[in-house]
Parts: structure tokens; C-alpha cells; sequence
């Protein structure tokens, strides 16, 4: 039997963050009034641009006696540059690696689960989950994109859903310690570490809501332990609810048949569907295997956006102006069957509303419509190309052990 979804609570104060420019001062301010301690999680750390103003916070937080942690994803983040790694080492931020890449496992099972949430956790009580790395908007990894700023989003979060965000960050930084002295042969410490992990950790009382107010949220996980499709089952459940509209965003846009059905369905059934994809070509299996499912969705009535003037990078959406979520889950086989991710899932109807209006002003003015007799219409060899990433998508799903699409 599935596990419950977590319950919303109330009493949160909510800020949404659009894109870098917004969410790196949102992030350094908290970490410069950090007075305990600062956990950050990314799949990617990259210093250049916005991204080094980052790491000086995390920095001077650590020189001022702050308790700094952070964890990047093996795969997406590169090893620290001898420079950073010596300024890190002597200011006392802990960094830890997760599933660092061997490239001679690649076929193991369970050797593509990745770290994809993207975190943060200053002392106990500010938090930040969205879709942003510590990756400048203008920037790839190689160097700037020259194109206009990634499209994501992150959101702020003070009240009883730090408390969770405490729980899982502190969870796998204890484990990924235990790991890592059993590497070593610390037998001892490993047991300590494990055993500890196991615990629910100790945490400041949670603040009392006032008078009950504040929206609702709660944090919502994919990991491979208790929370193997959370994030998806909230999904499930608020696009069957729906009653009047529909508007998701998403960069890597895969989903299942399950999702598939349940958005022809509320289409046929007068739901207003839009969804805000990925136009720019970023990945061959990314590209063209999700045009591959998009049939179904256009038969049905939905009404498919493609966004090119940057690269969309949002994971969000929102359901009749009040169900809304911002986090780093794409609904696409990687994150949804073998990713660690981070949604918060939201019931208010102001956040509601300031997610919707940025959603739909990217839609009016800068996605392009999705025609479907051209999407019918389309060469014979893009048609092949997508077979092909489809299968291939399928297959590398396959190779995990898992099964989808």
C-alpha cells in the first residue's frame, strides 16, 4: 500500500522567487544572517557569474563560526577547483559529493539515482525549495548561453515546513557520513552515523501559526525509501480534481500514462489545460522524446506551448487558482522513478495567483502555440527521431530496473 501524501499545513509565509536574479539575493541574505547553521543541496554548484557570489556567502558564513553543509550531485557538479577547495577547507564549509560518477558502473542498477533537489535550510527556520541551481541564469557550465535568462523558479518558506526540510536534509547528510566512513574503514563511526540517521533529529520547536493563518504547504519527496512516488501521486490527484484549469510548466516533459490519461480527461471534460514546454533544443532523448507523447494531448484539446528564447527550466504548476507546486521534480522517468526531489506543494490563493500571472505572461508573450495539424504535419524524419528517443528513453528506464511510459 502506498504511503499518505504529507498533510498541508497552515501557517506559512510564502515568497515566489522568479529565476536567479531573484532567488541568489533572496539566498544570500539569509545565509548572511545565518547565526547557527546553513544546509544548501544542488544538482549543480557552478561558480561563475551569480553563482560565486553564493559561495562567498556560504564562506563568510563558515569564517563567522556558522555551521555550513552542503551537498552537490556527482553527475552535475564538477569537482571543486583547487582555489575553492582550499577556500572551503579553511573556512570550515563541509562539502560532500553524492553518488560521485564511475563510469564503469554505468550499467549497475540504480547507478543513474541522482541528487536533483535543489534546498536550503537556514537555521530551522528560512527555507528555499525550487527548480534553481547554484547556476547563473545566464550561464551554462561552459560558459554564458548568450541567450536571455533561464525560466525557473524557487519560493521562500517560513513556518511548519522547515521542521520537514530539517528532517531529510539532515537525514542524508548523516548518512552520506556513514557512508563515507565505512569507505574508510571508521567501522565505529559509520554504526554511530547510521544509527543517528535513523533518528528523527532534534530541531527548535516550530514556530505557532498566527491565529491559524498563513498558507498551506508541505513538502513533498521522491527518494527511494518511503517516498517513492509522492511527488507524482500529488500530481494524480490535483489534475483529477480539476475543475477549470490547468497550467503546468515543465523543461523535461515525459510523464506517464497515467498523467497522459488523467490530462485527456480533463480536457474532454472542459478543463482548460495549457502546458509550457521546452522548445529549445537542449538533449536529443529530451527533445524529441517528449514530442513523441504529445498525440494524445493535442487530440484531447490541450494546448502545448513551446518556450525558445531561453531555456525553460521551471518544474511548476498551478490548478484552478488554488493547488500550486514549485520544486525540482520534471515529469519525466529520471526524476519521477529514480531522482531524490523536493516539491512544495501550496493551497493559497495568492501564491496561487502570483505563479499563475508569470506562467501565463511567459505564455502570451513568449511561448509559441503548438499547432496540431503542423504537429501532424511534421517530417517523417522527426518522427523517426522521436520513435527512436522514446525507445531509448524506455530502455535506459529499463536498465534501472524500473518501468514506465
Amino acid at each position: 500500500m502506498a504511503s499518505p501524501l504529507p498533510a498541508l499545513r497552515s501557517g506559512h509565509t510564502l515568497h515566489l522567487l522568479h529565476g536567479a536574479t531573484e532567488f541568489f539575493p533572496a539566498l544570500i541574505e539569509a545565509i548572511d544572517a545565518a547565526e547557527e547553521e546553513v544546509r544548501l543541496e544542488t544538482y549543480i554548484f557552478d561558480f561563475q557569474g551569480g553563482g560565486s557570489n553564493v559561495a562567498h556567502a556560504l564562506e563568510r558564513a563558515a569564517q563567522r563560526g556558522v555551521d555550513v553543509k552542503v551537498v552537490v550531485d556527482g553527475y552535475g557538479t564538477p569537482p571543486l577547483t583547487p582555489e575553492w577547495a582550499a577556500r572551503f577547507a579553511k573556512a570550515g564549509v563541509g562539502w560532500r559529493v553524492y553518488s560521485p560518477v564511475n563510469w564503469t558502473g554505468v550499467f549497475k542498477l540504480g547507478s543513474w539515482r541522482r541528487l536533483h533537489r535543489k534546498l536550503c535550510l537556514v537555521d530551522h527556520r528560512v527555507a528555499f525549495c525550487g527548480g534553481i541551481n547554484v547556476l547563473d541564469d545566464l550561464f551554462d557550465q561552459v560558459g554564458p548561453t548568450g541567450l536571455a535568462p533561464r525560466l525557473d523558479f524557487s519560493v521562500r518558506v517560513t513556518g511548519p515546513l522547515t521542521r520537514q526540510v530539517d528532517t531529510v536534509m539532515r537525514h542524508l547528510w548523516l548518512h552520506m557520513e556513514a557512508m563515507r566512513d565505512a569507505r574508510i574503514a571508521r567501522i565505529k563511526g559509520a554504526l554511530r552515523a547510521i544509527r543517528a540517521s535513523r533518528r528523527t533529529p532534534r530541531t527548535p520547536p516550530e514556530p505557532a501559526p498566527p491565529d491559524g493563518h498563513g498558507a498551506k504547504a508541505a513538502l513533498v519527496l521522491r527518494d527511494n525509501f518511503g517516498n517513492r512516488n509522492h511527488i507524482e501521486r500529488a500530481y494524480h490527484l490535483a489534475i483529477a480534481m480539476a475543475r477549470e484549469e490547468i497550467v503546468i510548466a515543465n523543461a523535461y516533459f515525459i510523464p506517464g500514462r497515467k498523467m497522459r490519461r488523467l490530462l485527456v480527461r480533463a480536457a474532454r471534460r472542459g478543463v482548460k489545460v495549457k502546458l509550457l514546454l521546452q522548445g529549445r533544443y537542449e538533449s536529443f532523448l529530451q527533445f524529441y522524446a517528449a514530442r513523441a507523447v504529445y498525440g494524445s494531448l493535442l487530440r484531447a484539446g490541450v494546448e502545448i506551448h513551446e518556450y525558445s528564447p531561453s531555456f525553460l527550466h521551471a518544474k511548476v504548476a498551478v490548478i484552478d487558482g488554488l493547488w500550486a507546486t514549485v520544486g525540482s521534480s520534471n515529469l519525466d522517468p529520471l526524476s519521477l522513478l529514480l531522482a531524490r526531489e523536493a516539491n512544495v506543494i501550496v493551497e493559497d490563493f495568492a501564491f496561487a495567483d502570483a505563479l499563475r500571472a508569470d506562467l501565463m505572461d511567459a505564455i502570451a508573450h513568449e511561448g509559441q502555440v503548438l499547432d496540431r495539424q503542423s504537429y501532424l504535419n511534421r517530417p517523417m524524419t522527426q518522427r523517426l527521431f522521436e520513435e527512436i528517443a522514446l525507445l531509448a528513453t524506455r530502455l535506459a528506464v529499463l536498465v534501472q530496473g524500473k518501468s514506465y511510459l
